[in-house]
């Protein structure tokens, strides 16, 4: 992440929003732009990509219910233990945090607004503290007041990484937290911690150990939803997350079902950037891809949970049937598909048998795996992907002359790490993902070529961080020399990017999404990129870290990702958020 104020925010969300709508396709003059569809005149209903820079079916009408189906199970509806960005996406639904990107199609997508707090945070001891005035009457579901202390709390039982091992660490890693471990270790201490100070009901004042210009991004996390002590139950929060938003639920059969229903306490006059239109959401967890696609392309369902968009035989579908190409949208994401290289994994400690595996690679057959160019992305040369802000082309491996691979590159290197004739290892994936699977099935053919064999493991994606490919021992103790990974951008910037997937500092017992990056140069990268305030000098460092990490050969990064979403006919107010990348939730209704 860079450190930057709110008005350069506005200058490069603008650039990365042309970027991407670029690759979108073109909408229909006259039709609806506006993020709720409210009043708006009628746009097209069908119209592929006419989702990518517009709301599609405007639509104020409510009632009904919207049902979504998603393949696996969300890593957590815990808005303290969450990481996918669909699973972001959906909490908005059932929780408020400080601040929130804009819900509307577009560059205004990038920007942040005001949510729970009354304003974005005014700044102060030179970015080292920054103050947040909650909205006055805001209310959890049972109609108790939702006061600064319950953000503070909700923050707070963030920190401890034991009982809530997924989120991000951004709080643990700035926030001034002293001694102080979260209140599950240190009860009754969290009116000590002076980390985070609520002078009165409405006031939050955070304080930093280092100045940081973007801390707003910070404050847009699902960590600031506020958590009323009283009703936390640890890690089985999860279970019924207590709601500020205009749903709640009713129903969650863990792993299988969740339905919401109105929060009758609820006040729109207090939020201005959601609506009550639906007047339940049903989510149907742990099915199959394929057959889950077939239920959305024939309308059964509304939505499909995820952010890589319809699997590979429901694209093969969509994309050959101009009837159900009309209800897709295609752009380009924020989003890099690679493999983390395990250096805790003999023998690839040694640098050179990582760049074995970097050569070897077929990317091509990768991309297929995802889409190919048009519904899957671009084959990927770096980590960075293009359409963020400060990209430089790179090309360490020369990937674009040999996109299949260079099978001699790749022995010259294993006769470097004293492996000419190869060497064994297991690569593992997410059990539900179809494109991970056959990811790692053209990988294991491809390295064979010179010799490397892949035992292929799968885990399920809810557990996968905190259980298994997170988990260092457990990834270090079963050989996961390769695992096979992703990511999207926290927020638009290059700290939101890189920070948590690069930074050794972050590694932990469990949880991780760093799952291989031990460089101090890297380290010291990311700290001169975080303080520094010219924007083009900054961008040269996130540059520099794109090619630090590729040099050290510990990721392998194939497909600078696009999704091919589907829309049914029936859906209103659907757009693809240029934040999210993927379909905004928060809008979505079906009458």
């Amino acid at each position: 992440m860079n450190l930057r104020s709110t008005a350069s925010v506005l200058a490069v969300t603008a650039s990365l929003a042309l970027a991407v709508s670029a690759c979108g396709g073109g909408a229909k003059s006259g039709s609806s732009s506006s993020g709720s569809g409210g009043g708006a005149a009628a746009g097209p209903s069908s119209e592929y990509n006419a989702g990518v820079t517009q709301v599609v079916n405007p639509s104020d009408k409510t009632g009904g219910t919207l049902h979504m189906g998603m393949p696996g199970d969300f890593d957590s509806v815990d808005p303290g233990d969450m990481y996918y960005s669909y699973a972001w996406n959906f909490a908005r639904l059932y929780t408020r945090a400080l601040v929130m990107f804009k819900p509307v199609p577009g560059k205004e997508g990038l920007e942040l607004v005001p949510d729970l707090a009354e304003s974005l945070g005014k700044a102060s001891d030179g970015g080292k503290t920054w103050t947040y005035k909650l909205r006055p009457g805001l209310k959890f579901e049972d109609g108790s007041p939702v006061t600064s202390k319950d953000v503070k709390y909700a923050v707070a039982r963030s920190l401890d990484k034991d009982v809530l091992p997924s989120g991000p660490t951004y709080f643990n890693d700035w926030l001034d937290t002293g001694d102080y471990t979260g209140p599950y270790k240190m009860k009754g201490k969290l009116d000590d911690w002076k980390g985070i100070e609520t002078p009165d009901d409405q006031t939050i004042v955070f304080h930093l150990k280092k100045a940081y210009g973007g801390f707003d991004y910070f404050a847009m996390l699902p960590q600031t939803a506020p958590v009323p002590e009283a009703k936390d139950t640890g890690s089985k929060y999860k279970e019924h997350p207590v709601s500020t938003g205009p749903y709640m639920f009713q129903t969650h059969e863990l792993g299988k079902r969740i339905e919401l229903v109105k929060n009758p306490n609820w006040d729109p006059a207090t939020d201005p950037n959601r609506k009550q239109l639906n007047d339940s959401v049903e989510v149907l967890l742990g099915q199959n891809e394929d057959d889950l696609d077939q239920r959305l392309l024939s309308g059964k369902i509304d939505v499909k949970i995820n952010s890589t968009g319809v699997g590979a035989n429901a694209r093969k579908a969509v994309l050959t049937d101009p009837k159900r190409k009309q209800y897709a949208d295609s752009a380009a994401l924020a989003r890099t598909w690679f493999a983390n290289i395990n250096g805790d994994v003999p023998p690839l400690d040694n640098i050179h048998c990582r760049k074995a595996v970097e050569y070897a690679a077929d990317r091509s057959a990768i991309q297929g795996a995802y889409g190919g160019p048009v519904a899957g992305g671009d084959i990927a040369l770096s980590i960075m992907p293009p359409v963020m802000t400060g990209y430089q082309k790179i090309d360490p491996y020369g990937v674009e002359a040999h996109p299949t691979g260079d099978v001699d590159k790749a022995k010259q290197e294993l006769q470097a790490c004293g492996q000419p004739n190869g060497f064994s290892t297991s690569i593992s994936y997410r059990t539900e993902r179809a494109a991970e699977k056959q990811t790692a099935e053209a990988l294991q053919q491809s390295l064979d070529r010179v010799g490397i064999k892949l035992d292929i493991k799968p885990f399920p994606q809810g557990d996968y961080f905190k259980l298994y490919a997170g988990k260092p021992d457990f990834a270090k103790k079963n050989g996961l020399g390769i695992i096979v990974y992703g990511w999207g951008a926290d927020y638009p910037e290059g700290f939101g990017f890189f920070q948590q997937i690069v930074d050794s500092r972050i590694i932990r017992s469990a949880g991780n999404t760093n799952l291989s990056v031990k460089d101090p140069e890297v380290d010291k990268l990311i700290d001169k990129a975080a303080i520094e305030q010219d924007a083009t000098a900054r961008n040269q460092l996130w540059s520099q870290v794109d090619s630090k990490v590729m040099d050290d050969a510990y990721i392998l990064p194939y497909v600078w990702a696009r999704g091919l979403f589907y829309r049914p006919a029936t859906l209103k107010n659907a757009f693809i958020s240029q934040n999210w990348g993927m379909y905004e939730f928060l809008t979505l209704s079906t009458q």
